[in-house]
C-alpha cells in the first residue's frame, strides 16, 4: 500500500523524481524512485527528518501550532514534505521545474489513507 501510494504521487506530478514515507528518526518505511532520478532518496529522507524536527521545535517555541508542510528548494531539486502524524512524514522530490502545486495537492489527498494504514 505504501509504495503504491508514493508511486502514484511521484508519477502523478510533472517533474516527480522520488518519494518516501519516513519516520522522524530518518528511517525509511517505503520509497519509490524513478530510474532517471539521479540521487539517493533515502539520504534526502534522513537529512529531511533532522530539518523537520528542528522546524517543529521552532514552531512549538513560537506557539505557532503544528508543522504541516515544509518545502526545500535548491538548484537541482525541490523536496516537499507533508507531516502525517507525530511519527511519520511523506516526502516527494521534484525537478526544479516540477509542478509544486500539484505535488502539494497529491500529498494532501494521499495523507489520510497513509495515516489510516499506519495506525
Amino acid at each position: 500500500m505504501f509504495r503504491e501510494t508514493i508511486q502514484n504521487v511521484v508519477d502523478g506530478v510533472e517533474g516527480g523524481l522520488a518519494g518516501m514515507l519516513v519516520d522522524f528518526e530518518g528511517i525509511p518505511v517505503d520509497s519509490y524512485t524513478r530510474d532517471d532520478a539521479g540521487f539517493d532518496i533515502e539520504a534526502v529522507g534522513a537529512e529531511a527528518s533532522v530539518l523537520v524536527k528542528s522546524i517543529q521545535r521552532a514552531t512549538e517555541m513560537l506557539d505557532a501550532g503544528e508543522t504541516k508542510e515544509v518545502s526545500i528548494r535548491n538548484e537541482r531539486m525541490v523536496t516537499l514534505i507533508r507531516v502525517l502524524n507525530d511519527t511519520y512524514f511523506l516526502a516527494v522530490t521534484l525537478a526544479p521545474e516540477g509542478n509544486l502545486g500539484k505535488a502539494r495537492y497529491l500529498l494532501r489527498v494521499s495523507a489520510p489513507a497513509l495515516v489510516a494504514e499506519l495506525s
